[in-house]
C-alpha cells in the first residue's frame, strides 16, 4: 500500500447540508494501532465540529515504538517505514491538549477512549481533561435499529456519507457526521446528546421519519 502523508489539516466552513442552528462544539477522535494493544496508536484523526459544521479535520501518524502486525498494517495501510520519522505520543501532547481540552469528545464505540487511556498511562501521563464521551455508534444503534450492523462502513453507505475506512482521519470525521445525521433523523436536539442533563433521554421514543434519511 502507498504510504501515507505524516499529517494532514482541514480548515472547512462549507456546509454539508445540515442545518446550522444554535453554536455548540465537539471533537470526534478515532485512532488506528500497530498491534492488539490499545497503547500502540499508530494514527490519529481529530475532527472539530462547531454549529453543526466541521471547522477543523487533522490528522497525523504516530511512532507507536511497538512493533506491527501484519494483520493491522493490513486492514489500515501503515506500517513501521510510515512512522519511523514520526512523532511519539508524548510528543504531541500539546497539539491534543489544544484540540480535546474541556470539549465533549464523540467516538464510535469507546475503543478510541480506551486507547487514548492507555497510551496515557504506557507514557505516565496523566489523563486529559475533557467534557465527557458520546459513542456514535450506541446512539446509532437506538435511532436505526433496522440496520444489520453499525460500523462505520455500514452508516457511512446508508447514509450516503463519503468516507475511507480505516483511516483515523476520515473515521473521526464520519463518526461526527453520524452523530449529527442521529440527532436530525431522531428529531432529537443535538444539545441533549452531547450535554445531558439526566439519563432519560431515551431515542428510541423520539425518533422521526428515521427512513427517510436511509439511501
Amino acid at each position: 500500500m502507498p504510504r501515507r502523508p505524516p499529517e494532514r489539516q482541514q480548515t472547512s466552513t462549507q456546509n454539508s447540508g445540515i442545518e446550522r442552528v444554535h453554536e455548540m462544539e465537539f471533537v470526534a477522535v478515532d485512532v488506528e494501532t500497530a498491534n492488539r494493544s490499545p497503547a500502540s496508536i499508530c494514527q490519529i484523526g481529530v475532527a472539530c465540529f462547531r454549529n453543526k459544521l466541521p471547522i477543523e479535520i487533522w490528522g497525523v501518524l504516530v511512532n507507536p515504538e511497538a512493533p506491527f502486525l501484519s494483520f493491522n498494517t493490513q486492514l489500515h495501510g501503515i506500517g513501521p517505514q510510515d512512522v519511523s520519522g514520526a512523532l511519539t505520543w508524548p510528543e504531541l501532547r500539546p497539539k491534543l491538549l489544544s484540540l480535546l481540552e474541556d470539549r465533549t469528545i464523540v467516538s464510535h464505540t469507546y475503543f478510541d477512549r480506551t486507547a487514548l487511556k492507555n497510551a496515557d498511562m504506557r507514557y505516565g501521563l496523566s489523563a486529559i481533561p475533557v467534557a465527557g464521551w458520546v459513542d456514535s455508534c450506541g446512539i446509532a444503534r437506538q435511532v436505526w435499529p433496522h440496520l444489520s450492523n453499525h460500523k462505520l462502513t455500514s452508516l457511512a453507505r446508508n447514509l450516503g456519507i463519503s468516507y475511507q475506512a480505516h483511516d483515523a482521519i476520515d473515521d473521526a470525521r464520519c463518526a461526527g457526521q453520524v452523530l449529527l445525521l442521529a440527532a436530525h433523523a431522531s428529531d432529537c436536539d443535538l444539545a441533549e446528546m452531547l450535554y445531558p442533563l439526566s439519563k432519560t433521554l431515551n431515542l428510541r421514543q423520539r425518533r422521526a421519519s428515521i427512513k427517510s434519511y436511509i439511501k
